[in-house]
C-alpha cells in the first residue's frame, strides 16, 4: 500500500531525521524546505530506503508556494495521507535587543508556516475524510524561556490553533487526525544557524536528545495516531513543573536559563544566518552536540512502543489479580 507523507523543514535536524524514519517504514516522502541541496539530499536519502522521494525548495511562510507544492506532491507522488509541519527559524537575545523584522520573520515561518501547511493539508484531506497531519510541538509551547521570545510565542500559538482546528474537526464529524508531538532539547543545527546576538554560541536547555529520538515519536504517531504526545522526561517535567508553580518556573527560567542557553567552547562554529535565506550546503540532522545528547529516552521508549506497554500493564494487573484471587480462597 502506498502511504504519502510530507515533511516540512525536511532538509536538516528532526526534520531530517524524521524523513529519515518515516522512509524507513514505508512512506513515501515529499520534503519541504528552503535549501535546494538539503531537499535534494534528503529526498535521495528516501529513494536508497527503497520509497519515492521529492525534493520541494520551498519558503513556508508563502502560502501560495505551500499550495503549488501540494498539488505538485499529490500530482507525483499521489494523494496525501499524512503532513508533519516542523519547519522553524529562530533569533536568539533579549526581546528588546531584537529587531522588530527579525521577531516577525520568526513568527511567519514558524508559526504561519504552520498554519499554511495545516491549511494545504486539511484543503486536500477533509473532502476525502481521511487523513493525518503532525503538528511538531515544543515543551517551550508551555513554558516560556528568555532569550527565545519568538519561539516560544510561535510555539504557544500552535497549542491554540491546533485545539481549535481539532475542536472543529471533531464538531463536522471528520475522520481526519490532528495530533501534536511536543519536543525537548535536541542536538539539531538549529543552534548553528540562528541569528544569535549572544556573546556565546547557543546551546540547548540540558538534557539535550539526539534528533532520532523526537523522529521516532513522530513515526510511532504517524503509525498509531494519538492526539498529544510529549517526548523526553525533561519535556514532562516542563510542562507539569510550569502548571504546578508558575511563578517558581520563571524565577528558575530568569536565574539559569540564560547563561544555560550560551557555551563558549563553540565558539567559532556557527554558520551564517538562515533567517532570511537558505544555508548552503546539505547539513544532516545533528548539530555539534553529539558528546552531550542522549539517544534514548525510558520515556520516549513507552511512547513508541505504547501497545507492547500497556500488554506488560495488563499482565502484571492479571497476576496481581490473579494472586489476590488465590488469597482470598486461603483465606
Amino acid at each position: 500500500m502506498t502511504r504519502v507523507a510530507v515533511v516540512t523543514g525536511g532538509s536538516a535536524g528532526l526534520g531530517r531525521a524524521t524523513v529519515r524514519e518515516l522512509a524507513a517504514k514505508g512512506w513515501d516522502v515529499a520534503v519541504i524546505a528552503r535549501g535546494q541541496e538539503g531537499v535534494d539530499a534528503a529526498a535521495a536519502e528516501v529513494v536508497a530506503a527503497g520509497q519515492r522521494g521529492l525534493a520541494l525548495s520551498v519558503d513556508v511562510a508563502d502560502r501560495e508556494a505551500v499550495e503549488r507544492a501540494a498539488d505538485r506532491i499529490e500530482a507525483e507522488l499521489g494523494p496525501i495521507d499524512l503532513w508533519v509541519n516542523g519547519v522553524m527559524v529562530g533569533v536568539f537575545g533579549r526581546f528588546l535587543d531584537t529587531a522588530p523584522e527579525d521577531f516577525e520573520r520568526a513568527l511567519n515561518v514558524t508559526y504561519l508556516g504552520f498554519v499554511n501547511g495545516t491549511r494545504a493539508a486539511l484543503t486536500r484531506m477533509v473532502p476525502r475524510d481521511r487523513g493525518h497531519v503532525i503538528q511538531v510541538g515544543s515543551a517551550l509551547g508551555f513554558r516560556g524561556i528568555p532569550l527565545q521570545a519568538a519561539y516560544c510565542g510561535a510555539k504557544h500559538a500552535i497549542v491554540g490553533f491546533t485545539e481549535s482546528v481539532v475542536s472543529e474537526l471533531i464538531e463536522q464529524g471528520s475522520k481526519v487526525q490532528v495530533s501534536r508531538v511536543d519536543m525537548p532539547a535536541l542536538n539539531t543545527i538549529q543552534f548553528n544557524w540562528v541569528k544569535s546576538q549572544l556573546p556565546h554560541h547557543p546551546q540547548p536547555v540540558a538534557p539535550i536528545y539526539q534528533p532520532e529520538v523526537g523522529a521516532r515519536a513522530i513515526a510511532a504517531t504517524a503509525e498509531r495516531p494519538r492526539r498529544r504526545t510529549w517526548v523526553g522526561e525533561s519535556t514532562v517535567y516542563t510542562i507539569l513543573g510550569n502548571r504546578i508553580s508558575g511563578r517558581f518556573a520563571d524565577w528558575y527560567a530568569a536565574k539559569t536559563l540564560v547563561s544555560g542557553q550560551q557555551i563558549a567552547s563553540k565558539d567559532g562554529q556557527s554558520l551564517p544566518s538562515n533567517l532570511y535565506e537558505p544555508v548552503e550546503g546539505d547539513h544532516g540532522a545533528h548539530g555539534v552536540f553529539d558528546d552531550n545528547a542522549h539517544a534514548w529516552s525510558p520515556q520516549t521508549w513507552w511512547v513508541e512502543n505504547r501497545r507492547l506497554g500497556n500488554g506488560i500493564i495488563g499482565a502484571a494487573l492479571g497476576i496481581v489479580g490473579a494472586v489476590a484471587v488465590a488469597a482470598g480462597r486461603r483465606r
